[in-house]
């Protein structure tokens, strides 16, 4: 499937309240569990989408399309720990839902044309990126962690679903 806009708009419009409909009110264990040391709990997740919100996508597209320095800010992947300590996850769901809107909102009032999807900025680790891989990469971004949620949502029924666990191959990933 090639890139396009709209269609990347989409997935990326919807994703506050696919998160808020699978997450809300669940037990508190739904929500803290994690796969184990160093791995994520969907609350982790929220955090972590609510920051590439304030400092990636948009950020960075500015970067790309600005006339100025080209190099993009190291992406800091475990900000959510402090950022977030201390919000419930209603406020997290508020949080990502209203920057989500503001972003897609700046992206919608560019008229970006194929020229500007071949524009590029320098990523830390990458070098040399286009916008719209920059695009592409956050709608990928958003639904790699939904399946993130999902897989460690379902591994905290790993061991009670006995000898069905062989027929799900999201036991068997990490």
């Amino acid at each position: 499937m090639l890139f396009n806009m709209d269609e990347s708009l989409e997935i990326l419009e919807r994703m506050p309240l696919v998160y808020e409909t699978l997450l809300n009110g669940l037990n508190e264990k739904w929500i803290s569990n994690n796969e184990g040391e160093n791995t994520w709990s969907p609350y982790d997740v929220m955090g972590h989408l609510i920051h590439g919100e304030k400092t990636d996508w948009i950020p960075r597209m500015k970067i790309i399309l600005d006339d100025g320095d080209k190099r993009f800010l190291q992406f800091d992947r475990f900000a959510q720990f402090d950022e977030s300590r201390g919000k419930s996850l209603e406020e997290l769901f508020i949080e990502f839902k209203s920057l989500r809107t503001e972003n897609l909102k700046i992206l919608r009032s560019l008229t970006v044309t194929p020229e500007m999807l071949k524009s590029k900025g320098i990523h830390p680790e990458f070098g040399e990126v286009t916008l719209q891989q920059l695009l592409a990469t956050w709608v990928v971004h958003d639904l790699a962690h939904l399946c993130q949620v999902a897989r460690v949502m379902a591994k905290q029924y790993g061991q009670e679903i006995g000898p069905w666990a062989k027929y799900f191959s999201i036991f068997n990933k990490v």
